[in-house]
């Protein structure tokens, strides 16, 4: 499983002001298994993301599309949301990573992908995901999402440090956001 995490090049307001601008030319839809490839390639140059195979984007965008959202700007990727709806809890989702081209900075478009995604599942109640300590823009992006949404935030320990068997990795806290639809 790889970890949240946003590219660390992006700022995001910790501000509950409405997310974006629809004029703004950005366009966000469910992605197709051919933008698994833009998605990896997002992720890598993110260097901040666990970087999974070229190969798992392209079925991550095939088999979790309807979880997941693509941000599109003058017909080229320039962000992504992957998550997926707990088996054993269907009314949360899991996002597993969102990361943001380098060059669309400060358009929150991180923001705008998270609350695109929620707003075309309303069956989903909690939002979960989880944030290394140190991922201070993850943090704020996932804080926001809660105050725009007049939900609760909890952060709860997930993952040990010693629970990964590659050397380094960070422990990972489980952010649990909701009631999501109880503020509509």
């Amino acid at each position: 499983m790889t970890t949240l995490s946003e590219n660390r090049r992006s700022t995001v307001s910790p501000s509950s002001a409405p997310v974006g601008s629809a004029d703004d030319g950005l366009e966000i839809r469910i992605p197709v298994h051919r933008d698994g490839a833009a998605m990896w390639r997002i992720a890598r140059d993110s260097g901040t993301l666990d970087l999974n195979t070229s190969y798992a984007y392209l079925l991550l965008a095939r088999d979790f599309a309807a979880t997941s959202r693509l941000a599109v700007q003058d017909g080229e990727a320039v962000g992504f949301v992957l998550g997926y709806r707990r088996p054993d809890a269907p009314d949360r989702l899991f996002v597993w990573q969102i990361a943001v081209d380098e060059s669309q900075r400060g358009r929150r478009i991180a923001a705008r992908l998270l609350d695109a995604l929620v707003a075309d599942l309303p069956q989903v109640r909690m939002l979960e995901s989880t944030i290394t300590e140190d991922n201070l823009a993850s943090q704020r992006l996932f804080a926001a999402f809660a105050a725009r949404h007049g939900a609760a935030h909890r952060i709860e320990p997930l993952f040990e440090q010693g629970d990964f068997p590659d050397p380094g990795h960070q422990a990972e806290q489980l952010h649990l956001i909701g009631d999501l639809r109880a503020a509509g």
